[in-house]
């Protein structure tokens, strides 16, 4: 088995892909040691005390170094977990708990219902547009809301913390939804 593995624009996150799928559906973050209890392989890459966060796309698996952690120190360990954990067979998530399902809140704003037109055409332009893009870099955006001409929305895995996250929400999302969806003013992470 070979799992290449790819730069992304934040340089403290990799990207690694098995060459097979990694979620059935939807991904997965995981911001710390204790939200990776879930998953004995985010738990294996978060024991070896040298990583700040894993994330789970539907084909890849990006990887967050710890502040001060080398790339050279932690690439081959990332790699060796990997591949112990696909060759072997083990299952992504820990047995018989429901940690594998992931539903986050479509809003986490009171929206007006006048707006469902323009909401739903956002969400749209987010799943067509801008997720393959993003996942491209390792990482995933989610809607939070839209209320008053401000779209809200979540970075996770690469894109979570990146330097370049500014950039991509005002210049890229933000132009693309002030082309196709006028009503949307601005772009802001939560």
């Amino acid at each position: 088995m070979l799992i290449r593995t790819e730069q992304t624009p934040n340089p403290a996150t990799r990207k690694f892909l098995p060459g097979q799928a990694v979620m059935d559906g939807g991904t997965r973050d995981f911001a710390d040691a204790e939200a990776a209890e879930a998953s004995p392989l985010a738990k294996a890459l978060f024991d070896s005390g040298m990583v700040e966060g894993v994330f789970y796309g539907s084909d890849f698996i990006s990887v967050t170094a710890a502040p001060g952690v080398s790339w050279t120190d932690l690439e081959p360990l990332v790699i060796e977990t990997l591949l112990d954990h696909f060759v072997s067979g083990a299952p992504l998530f820990a047995p018989g708990s429901a940690a594998g399902i992931h539903i986050a809140s479509e809003a986490d704003f009171d929206e007006d219902p006048a707006d469902s037109d323009i909401i739903d055409q956002i969400k749209e332009l987010i799943e067509t547009r801008v997720r393959p893009a993003v996942a491209q870099d390792g990482g995933d955006i989610a809607y939070k809301g839209y209320k008053d001409g401000h779209l809200y929305l979540s970075m996770h895995g690469a894109c979570s913390g990146c330097p370049s996250s500014t950039v991509t929400l005002k210049r890229v999302i933000e132009s693309l939804n002030l082309h196709y969806v006028p009503e949307v003013e601005t772009v802001e992470a939560v």
